[in-house]
């Protein structure tokens, strides 16, 4: 595996969400749950958050919200 990791401001600018609304959705099941680095330092991969942005843009596409 060779991927990036992003530390929590690099999310929270890639996916334009605050950093509550990142939490909720892991809570949910519905965001990339964070790796732990160490003691008091987690980070994403950078695979899994360009995933989740991908399944976004799919399912605005199947909605029908999006233009061709």
């Amino acid at each position: 595996m060779n991927s990036k990791i992003l530390k929590l401001p690099d999310v929270m600018v890639a996916t334009a969400l605050s950093r509550s609304s990142i939490y909720d959705f892991i809570k949910r099941g519905k965001f990339p749950a964070p790796i732990k680095l160490s003691e008091r330092a987690v980070g994403w991969l950078a695979s899994e958050v360009d995933g989740w942005l991908t399944q976004r843009a799919e399912l605005r596409s199947v909605a029908g919200g999006a233009s061709k």
